[in-house]
């Protein structure tokens, strides 16, 4: 459950510095549905920046931002695309929810708001004494620095140093203190190492591990989950089946949607997609891969791994070759002259590196399951190429410059030539073999108990009880915005 313990200290210095910096905290029902959102506060975002680090700009944390850099309001449904079969290469249909349009350019700051928020409102994060301490392997810490900045809160983002140029530089203009640790996406345990340091010589640091933190799950629970049926609800036609969603895990934020998507469609499948060169949830493999934002090599606390049906392991070398496809001239003009519309390639960007990773775990669960125009999956585009430019100049430096040979070669082989290789159908023993790995990171390294870890099993009511805190954690954030 998530800590909703009183510090009445903590709490005013919360409501003192909220009244300073003008802020005002939206409430899950908000960030799920924008008409809530008072009107004086939508006239004033008419004149805000998305990028800019304005209060206001908390009430641009959902999925229905207008797509545009300034002065948007909202829409009546979430951002979204659809993969056509042209393009897939398979007949069911693929929906992708775009988080291009979040500040930050990323969905994770509404993963950050989740982790902090509870925090604040009970006033176990006192901002006048605490730093925020944001550890990740990419947008997670950016959702943080740029959540912190806004409340006036100190940050420091922690993150591999092999990250992408763009992250590190962008960190630089929001975040109090930037750390780089050792290696790449996989080295998660390194970034641990980091905090564990930060707790012993620092005296008001609260680490907010988005590996460990529910509020991240229940976040995606409740509003990545609630975005993504309203999109069914939309698209769905007569004879049509929702069959499932695919998510990248990460830090198994965004999976907890599929929780969700269960409850209301029951015979549904949730698919977790990680790096065929570090395949833990496939093998309880480990190595290095360059699928950014998804760390691996362990298990992530909130992932619930009852509710995950598929395992699907990517080779890193196909979203890389699909970013030169959809990025340079030359591949996009060879998507159109192989039929695919002008209008989707010129969103194609729209997707980062994970984001096509997601678009792969689709291709390959349509092949293994064999379906067809009837059948509908979702997953989500994390981030655009806003964010991997850099990523595209290495690869030329590298592969040297792209050609229609080159665009030909991974159009049919990393994209349509996709095989349902590499993919597991859970049953109930595999689920428990994934689920016994997070013992060895969170029980034996991270202080986390074996009652709390066989609950997460055994208890059915473990998961149920954190998805039905939102009314609660509302009801705080609305004492505490009444008392500003």
């Amino acid at each position: 459950m998530i800590n909703l313990s009183k510090n009445e200290e903590g709490l005013t210095n919360a409501i003192n510095r909220a009244k300073e910096y003008g802020i005002t905290l939206p409430t899950f029902e908000q960030m799920k549905d924008p008409s809530l959102i008072p009107q004086e506060i939508k006239e004033k975002l008419k004149d805000v920046e998305l990028s800019e680090t304005n209060p206001l700009n908390l009430f641009r944390i959902t999925w229905k931002n207008e797509p545009q850099k300034k002065g948007g309001l909202y829409r009546n449904l979430p951002n979204y695309i659809e993969i056509p079969s042209e393009l897939s290469g398979v007949k069911a249909r693929i929906l992708m929810m775009i988080g291009k349009w979040f500040p930050t350019g990323a969905h994770k700051v509404g993963a950050a708001y989740g982790c902090l928020v509870p925090r604040l409102i009970t006033g176990q994060f006192d901002p006048t004494k605490h730093e925020a301490v944001w550890p990740s392997t990419g947008n997670y810490c950016r959702g943080g620095a740029f959540d912190s900045k806004i409340m006036g809160v100190k940050s420091i983002a922690i993150l591999p140093e092999g990250m992408s140029k763009e992250r590190f530089e962008w960190l630089e203009t929001v975040a109090t203190e930037v750390i780089a640790t050792p290696g790449s996406e996989s080295n998660v345990k390194e970034i641990y190492d980091k905090c564990d340091e930060l707790r012993a010589t620092r005296e008001n640091v609260i680490i907010l591990n988005q590996f460990d933190e529910l509020g991240n799950h229940l976040w995606h629970y409740e509003v990545t989950g609630n975005a993504i049926k309203e999109i069914l609800d939309h698209e769905l036609r007569e004879g049509q089946q929702f069959f499932g969603s695919c998510f990248t895990t990460g830090s198994a934020g965004t999976i907890a949607a599929g929780d969700f998507l269960k409850v209301h469609y029951p015979t549904s499948k949730t698919a977790a997609g990680e790096a065929l060169q570090c395949p833990t949830l496939l093998v309880n493999g480990y190595g290095a891969h360059r699928i950014e934002g998804i760390g691996d090599k362990h298990v992530p606390w909130i992932h619930n791994i009852r509710t995950t049906d598929v395992v699907i392991a990517i080779d890193d070398n196909d979203p890389m070759n699909i970013m030169r496809l959809f990025n340079e001239e030359v591949g996009k003009q060879y998507l159109v002259d192989q039929g695919i519309s002008q209008d989707l390639v010129d969103q194609l960007p729209l997707l980062g590196i994970s984001s096509i990773a997601n678009l792969l775990m689709c291709i390959k669960m349509a092949k293994y399951y064999e379906l067809d125009e009837n059948d509908v999956l979702v997953t989500v585009s994390t981030d655009s190429m806003d964010l991997y430019q850099s990523r595209l100049v290495e690869l030329r430096d590298e592969l040297g410059q792209y050609d229609s040979t080159k665009a030909a070669i991974d159009f049919h082989h990393a994209l349509l030539g996709q095989v349902p290789d590499n993919l597991e159908e859970l049953t109930y023993a595999t689920r428990k073999r994934i689920h016994h790995l997070k013992y060895f990171t969170w029980v034996e390294q991270q202080g986390k108990t074996l009652k709390e870890l066989n609950a997460q099993w055994y208890d059915k009511n473990y998961w149920t009880n954190v998805h039905q805190m939102t009314p609660e954690l509302d009801k705080l954030i609305n004492e505490f915005n009444s008392r500003l």
